[in-house]
């Protein structure tokens, strides 16, 4: 009987681009707004980052799991 640890796998959802107006008066009329735009979005990147690189860790811990797991089921037919 074999019991299957599963982790479960994360979900990394990437920011948004800031939108940026093509028109230069109203880009500048909306500059601090648009600038925190662009503040949040790096620091949102940096999270999907570290997102994508804890999911990646998570998913090759549990294909070596696996694979183990199936050396060990192939070795019961012998």
């Amino acid at each position: 009987m074999f019991l299957a640890g599963s982790a479960s796998a994360e979900t990394c959802f990437a920011p948004s681009r800031p939108f940026v107006p093509s028109d230069p008066q109203t880009a500048q009329e909306y500059a601090d707004l648009i600038k925190r735009d662009f503040e949040s979005f790096i620091q949102d990147i940096q999270s999907y980052f570290r997102c994508l690189d804890n999911e990646r860790a998570r998913a090759f811990q549990e294909a070596r799991e696996v694979s183990e797991e199936y050396g060990r089921f192939i070795g019961y037919g012998d």
